[in-house]
């Protein structure tokens, strides 16, 4: 009894250091076997819509590059300023943008925020806010030049040139990248607009640490150009040392403000 009591305490001290690995729960079991370059060349022929549908489909038969499904984690603070107490928050984050494919050949894919917000969901994530990518961009250990292009923006053919571009220039780096794309961001503004049903888009930071784009909800919510990134983020976040739903921290009048820097944070899908 003493040998089993002795094996349990030497397993649970060994756990105390060791971090919570989370991954994407995405069913790899049925995946297609179409390409980053095929889902494009197939894609040519096709309008926002049924590309937009195409994605969505491709992606939740499985068919992600694997290195995407590894989340990363985002470690933030934030002061209360009432009680000066230091709330700590660890969020989890895909590497990249959505992609289709394989790790061999694949390519990141803009989607619409209806289309992304139906991946979310299915994926048990959410989209990040304006903080978040801020944080994000932070924490990248790849950051890239932004490339921006201005022909046929929002064309299948620019988003596949684009895909190219910065493959380009990662050479083959690897870990969290950033400053490459324009976040479809959840923020108060999508509700707060004088038009209705936009799509709220940040980021595409210059490696000064200075967003190309600021927080903007001009477009439309089926506009989508080659600029536009999908980073998903795992609804479970660790706060405190506890585990909470992102919806219940977006809630609080405190704890919102590890994820969001805007002033009422109410906004929390599309």
């Amino acid at each position: 009894m003493r040998i089993i009591q002795l094996i349990l305490l030497l397993f649970m001290v060994g756990c105390i250091g060791c971090k919570r690995q989370l991954y994407l729960p995405l069913n790899k079991s049925a995946i297609s076997k179409k390409t980053g370059e095929q889902f494009y060349i197939d894609a040519l022929r096709m309008q926002w819509k049924q590309r937009d549908s195409f994605a969505v489909k491709e992606i939740l038969a499985g068919n992600v590059p694997t290195f995407l499904l590894k989340l990363i984690p985002i470690n933030v603070s934030a002061i209360d300023s009432a009680t000066g107490k230091v709330n700590r928050a660890t969020y989890y984050v895909m590497p990249d943008y959505l992609s289709v494919g394989n790790s061999n050949n694949w390519a990141r894919i803009p989607l619409t925020p209806i289309a992304a917000q139906l991946i979310a969901d299915s994926l048990k994530c959410f989209l990040p806010t304006r903080k978040m990518v801020n944080d994000i961009y932070e924490n990248a250990v790849v950051k890239l030049t932004p490339m921006p292009m201005y022909i046929h923006r929002d064309s299948t053919i620019t988003m596949w040139q684009h895909h190219l571009i910065i493959e380009g220039q990662r050479k083959q780096q690897k870990g969290l990248i950033a400053g490459i794309k324009k976040d479809v961001v959840i923020s108060d503004l999508i509700t707060r607009s004088s038009k209705t049903n936009r799509v709220a888009i940040y980021g595409w930071h210059m490696l000064n640490g200075q967003p190309i784009q600021p927080l903007y909800t001009g477009h439309i919510n089926w506009y989508v150009d080659y600029s536009h990134g999908i980073r998903l983020v795992a609804r479970k976040i660790k706060v405190n040392g506890k585990w909470m739903e992102y919806a219940k921290v977006m809630e609080h009048p405190i704890l919102k403000k590890l994820l969001t820097d805007e002033s009422v944070g109410d906004v929390i899908r599309y």
